[in-house]
């Protein structure tokens, strides 16, 4: 829309909590959509997780921008009325409950796409709808362990975990992707469609090129680390004032402009033991041997600004104190029960321009005018 934003006109009903899919209905909310999220008396469990931005949570705060809260109890003959009244006037209704929590509420997708034919349901689960994982709880860290995740990750001989909860991510961002493609097809042919994602499927694919390897070369990715195991050098080195720079090595001629203005060796481009990326992967405890020698020489920015001369890809190892005061990172702030709360803007932009989230929704805040404007 010229005037507004692209689902200004889309209203998604959701029975959600935890992380994966407000993650999804967050960026429908982002979008224009109007997201009404059903919660229980207690409210999402993520309310709760921890009190960080000045009492509230920030997994709350990041997932749970700009939507309107109504508690509910769907076993309530009177609740699962009204929902079942909001959901007639929905475009899209989204679930992550447990396997079969909704069918035997009576808001299965089956059920709601077969009363709403323009309806677009979004299931969200662990495994998947079927099969033996069925019913298998899937937190984020368990499908990081189930999907292998976790074997490639971490520091050499121990497994370890990605520090965000990544397969939640993933199923949420492929639930948004999904539902924005059932509403483009519905535009066609005026029907809706049921959707459904799940963690383990999301980190699955993104486990594609590891799991290749094993498919196909019978090998498995070791533990490396920050370090990539098939490309050298990409890898942290440390600077002589405590700094830590990564430098990555894409093709052989930065490898030439590497070895000869960094590390002093123009004829390791074309002879010796690091010549060709396979040869440095195979050589690579030498070479970074070198590399650390050349780095202990200067200070960070004394590193950065001979990498950059050289038009060497580099990028520092930040903490979160680097993050929070990143001259590349874009803030929004967005009220909240408690406060304002500043936090990364939403990725994307719109010619040029970033939409500010709305507000996080106290618990419940909109119940009551909820109920007046879906009465009977």
């Amino acid at each position: 829309m010229a005037d507004g934003k692209p689902l200004d006109d889309i209203l998604v009903i959701a029975l959600e909590h935890a992380v994966a899919a407000p993650f999804a209905t967050a960026r429908l909310a982002d979008a224009g959509a109007r997201v009404i999220k059903i919660e229980r008396a207690e409210g999402d469990f993520a309310r709760h997780y921890d009190r960080v931005a000045h009492g509230e949570s920030a997994y709350f705060v990041w997932n749970n921008r700009g939507k309107e809260s109504v508690v509910l109890d769907i076993k309530d003959a009177e609740d699962a009325a009204l929902l079942h009244r909001m959901i007639a006037r929905a475009d899209v209704f989204v679930q992550n409950l447990a396997p079969g929590a909704t069918a035997r509420g009576g808001f299965g997708s089956a059920e709601l796409r077969r009363r709403h034919p323009r309806l677009v349901t979004c299931d969200i689960t662990g495994y998947g709808d079927e099969g033996p994982y069925r019913d298998m709880k899937a937190y984020d860290m368990l499908v990081q362990g189930e999907s292998g995740l976790t074997s490639v990750t971490g520091p050499a001989g121990e497994p370890g975990r990605v520090g965000v909860s990544v397969c939640d991510i993933a199923a949420g961002l492929n639930a948004y992707g999904a539902i924005l493609e059932a509403l483009l097809q519905r535009q066609r042919t005026g029907a809706g469609q049921a959707v459904s994602v799940s963690l383990f499927a999301g980190m699955a694919d993104w486990m594609t090129v590891p799991l290749l390897h094993f498919d196909y070369g019978g090998t498995e990715p070791p533990h490396t680390g920050l370090r990539h195991p098939s490309i050298a050098p990409y890898e942290v080195h440390a600077t002589a004032d405590g700094g830590r720079i990564v430098v990555g090595i894409q093709n052989e001629r930065e490898w030439a402009r590497f070895a000869d203005q960094i590390l002093g060796h123009p004829e390791w481009a074309d002879s010796g033991p690091f010549r060709s990326n396979v040869d440095r992967v195979a050589n690579r405890d030498a070479l970074e041997r070198e590399i650390d020698a050349a780095f202990a020489r200067h200070g960070r920015e004394e590193m950065a600004e001979k990498l950059r001369a050289a038009a060497i890809a580099f990028g520092y190892a930040n903490t979160l104190v680097g993050l929070s005061g990143h001259p590349a990172l874009d803030r929004c702030t967005v009220g909240s029960p408690t406060g304002p709360v500043s936090f990364p803007a939403p990725p994307a932009r719109h010619d040029g321009v970033v939409t500010a989230p709305g507000p996080i929704p106290a618990l419940g805040e909109h119940t009551d005018a909820i109920r007046r404007e879906f009465a009977e």
